[in-house]
């Protein structure tokens, strides 16, 4: 496992969007843009099944995850690939810490027939640019 330095883990845990790319049943990437944190050893997003990025991280752990700091995003950027594990005990809670963080308000898109999960991040390879 990659450690993570002090301005990594403030750019991750900065007020920064990320874009995290799954692996499609056919081979190709998809992305999406995310909210994200560190507890400085794992990176944590969240996301809800049966969305796309859940169905494609339980079929294929791979993920690629691409942060800027958008104070200055030409010389604060990341990309971290790695490996995801989903877990369910406390998602609902942890998208409401992400959206107090990011939108200083509760979660309110909880959806009828969706299921929050946290997508735990093991970082294996970071790229500083």
């Amino acid at each position: 496992m990659i450690a993570l330095t002090e301005q990594q883990v403030r750019i991750l845990n900065g007020k920064n969007f990320a874009t995290v790319a799954t692996v499609m049943p056919d081979g190709s990437p998809e992305a999406t843009v995310v909210w994200i944190e560190t507890d400085g050893t794992y990176i944590y997003l969240n996301t809800a099944f049966p969305r796309l990025k859940a169905r494609n991280l339980q079929r294929d752990p791979r993920v690629a995850i691409t942060v800027f700091g958008c104070k200055d995003p030409y010389n604060e950027v990341l990309a971290i690939r790695g490996r995801a594990e989903l877990i369910l005990e406390g998602a609902d809670e942890h998208i409401d810490k992400l959206s107090r963080m990011y939108e200083g308000k509760p979660f309110k898109d909880f959806r009828q027939g969706q299921t929050r999960v946290i997508v735990k991040v093991t970082p294996e390879r970071i790229h500083v640019q």
